[in-house]
């Protein structure tokens, strides 16, 4: 594949390295409002799943898939068995068709991608030099790259847009024994395997057959921007595990008490015990990445408010990179007495013994930082 690259040396004084560390304050304490919601939204979340999942798992009854039992109208049903359909799907641009639960294209076009490194040097007197390398390279892509934007569009153009881009269709009429089977939970049922194309489709699309896919352009072995490959797969009939409200003989999500819903599928014959443990092993999941995604978020934020004091001290840029790691320090410790703060208020609310414990964790941390400033100021 053909790359080439550009460099760009760009300057920027120290007054206006202050002046961007003043926005970045602003910007800083808007991080830290967001980062603050979306934490406590989280443990909100979280405990109303957890309670949801545990109200389900007292609920729910296992019931047969020979027939639907009118009994269990309204009721949250777990059942198993293969699901199946009927229905052959077709790409209606292509002609490719399968008795399939899913049928899913896979199209990417050959394009220029631009990607970019930056190095910042210091100089003395607070400014700063930064030398950018952008790289442009062609490679595959699923979406669209907008070369538009490139900082050297010159010789790098890309179409405009994708022609006959990824789609997937999902059978009406699946089914797993009388059970109907809503969209989205054909959606969530994975395995999927590719399908050969073995001849060309007899379709207006002028496409040759490669590498077991359709190839639209002059030569799939030298490829030029703006041609086009075409994969497909298809999700057969599988055995599957569903626990959702019974609506006649359809499936669909259960209200719970708490005011969660439940609409669980899991791959294979699976009992409704395990598939509850795996969702409240999802939601813990769930839950410590976005609270980790807060953390760093908060971090950033920190950084942001506390960067004008490493700019300001740029002036000696030796003196301004001590500046800068202490300040470091300090905005991750900052960010963590915010995200304990924020995570034990919350817990106050949806967990009141494990928010006291937390908030009495963060106080130790707040004093234990203060003391240590005080004995070197000291």
């Amino acid at each position: 594949m053909a790359a080439d690259s550009f460099t760009e040396v760009t300057s920027e004084s120290w007054f206006g390295r202050i002046g961007g560390a003043i926005k970045g304050v602003l910007a800083g304490i808007v991080l830290i409002v967001v980062a603050v919601f979306v934490l406590f939204w989280n443990e909100g979340r979280a405990v109303k799943r957890h309670k949801t999942l545990k109200e389900g798992a007292s609920a729910v009854v296992t019931v047969g898939i020979d027939q639907v039992d009118p009994a269990s109208e309204g009721a949250l049903v777990h059942l198993s068995g293969l699901a199946t359909t009927e229905a052959t799907l077709t790409d209606p641009v292509f002609g490719m068709s399968a008795n399939a639960l899913k049928l899913s294209r896979k199209s990417e076009m050959y394009q220029w991608e631009e990607s970019s490194s930056k190095k910042t040097r210091k100089k003395l007197g607070g400014g700063t030099e930064t030398t950018t390398t952008y790289d442009y390279k062609e490679t595959w892509s699923t979406r669209a790259i907008d070369s538009s934007s490139f900082k050297k569009p010159e010789g790098h153009q890309n179409p405009g847009s994708m022609p006959h881009g990824s789609q997937s269709w999902l059978a009406s009429d699946a089914t797993v024994g009388a059970f109907r089977l809503s969209a989205s939970l054909v959606g969530r049922i994975g395995g999927a395997r590719p399908l050969v194309v073995s001849a060309p489709p007899q379709t207006s699309v002028e496409a040759q057959v490669h590498a077991g896919g359709l190839y639209i352009g002059a030569n799939p072995t030298t490829p030029a921007v703006g041609d086009v490959r075409v994969s497909f797969s298809v999700v057969e009939p599988a055995d599957v595990s569903v626990i959702a409200r019974q609506t006649s003989d359809g499936l669909t999500p259960y209200m719970t008490k708490v005011g969660g819903t439940i609409e669980l599928l899991e791959m294979g014959l699976q009992s409704s015990e395990a598939m509850i443990q795996e969702a409240q092993a999802s939601n813990q999941r769930l839950t410590w990445i976005l609270r980790l995604v807060g953390l760093i978020v908060l971090a950033i934020a920190c950084g942001l408010i506390l960067k004008p004091l490493s700019v300001l001290a740029d002036v000696i840029p030796l003196l301004g990179n001590i500046v800068e790691f202490g300040t470091g320090i300090i905005a991750f410790i900052s960010a963590l007495t915010i995200w304990l703060v924020t995570v034990a208020v919350a817990w106050v609310v949806y967990r009141p013994l494990f928010g006291i414990g937390l908030l009495v964790l963060a106080g130790v941390i707040v004093v234990l930082v203060l003391k240590k400033m005080k004995s070197r100021a000291a």
